[in-house]
């Protein structure tokens, strides 16, 4: 069975992948696996950049999305036509000529990428580029044409290191994805730390985090600039404290997590003598 490794953390967002997939299916008739693409409107692999947190904090990530070829594919059972199929490879198919266009399988994907084509009256989404792997290939268009290795694709049993460090989108679905995620983002907190007596930034002050229980969930040393993150975490609500010795230690309460937070530039004052 085949799957797709999706490494966040590697991908520089040269929109390699969307491309390589727009040549690929756009005017080319690829049936029985697909029917042209259009131009627009839909991106069989569609790369999103994703930013977080408030600047001058701010991390950037590119999100793919793409047909997770679930094991359980909930558009397949709801196709009432029988167009939707699952090859032995794993490759789930909306046969182009079978599909009437009731866009049953659209509303049906927990994901959101089925698309319609008004033009052709049918469903479409990304392949695999099936047609590729049936002459040989070893990997669809965008894994192919990736720069960095973000994206890798075979056999899952040879992916299997990689799976185990891996996530599914949507989990809670239910539905066996076969793309598997590396780096998802999380929240996170940063902030900076300096003694506003001296006017410079504090370094190697340890800042720890507890969570709502009052569990210690990490710590971090301030950097050269002062700077400290924390990233990974949950959605949540947090607390602080900033020590160093030779300064005042402070604490910051009810840090929600709702959203990435840049929590400022805090100042610690230096201990009386």
């Amino acid at each position: 069975m085949k799957a797709m490794i999706i490494d966040i953390t590697k991908c520089n967002g040269c929109y390699a992948c969307q491309i390589a997939c727009k040549d690929e299916h756009v005017a080319n008739d690829w049936t029985p696996i697909a029917k042209p693409q259009p131009d627009t409107g839909q991106f069989w692999m569609k790369t999103k950049d994703i930013v977080r947190g408030q600047v001058p904090r701010v991390k950037v990530a590119y999100m793919h999305h793409i047909c997770q070829h679930c094991d359980e594919a909930p558009c397949l059972k709801a196709c009432k036509m029988g167009a939707i199929y699952k090859r032995e490879d794993g490759t789930v198919i909306i046969d182009p000529v079978k599909c009437s266009g009731h866009k049953l399988c659209i509303d049906a994907c927990p994901y959101g990428v089925i698309y319609y084509n008004n033009d052709l009256q049918i469903a479409q989404k990304c392949t695999w580029c099936a047609h590729l792997l049936d002459k040989g290939w070893k990997e669809p268009r965008c894994v192919d044409s990736c720069p960095t290795g973000a994206l890798q694709f075979g056999e899952e049993e040879d992916l299997k290191d990689l799976i185990a460090r891996a996530e599914m989108l949507l989990p809670e679905a239910n539905v066996g994805p076969r793309i598997y995620y590396i780096g998802l983002p999380k929240r996170f907190v940063a902030g900076g730390v300096y003694d506003p007596e001296e006017d410079e930034c504090v370094e190697d002050a340890t800042v720890s985090l507890k969570d709502a229980a009052g569990k210690e969930v990490a710590t971090a040393k301030t950097d050269g600039f002062g700077d400290f993150w924390f990233d990974g975490l949950g959605v949540g609500v947090y607390s602080m404290r900033v020590e160093k010795s030779g300064y005042v230690p402070i604490e910051i309460i009810d840090i929600s997590t709702e959203q990435d937070i840049n929590i400022g530039d805090l100042e610690l004052s230096k201990s009386a003598q």
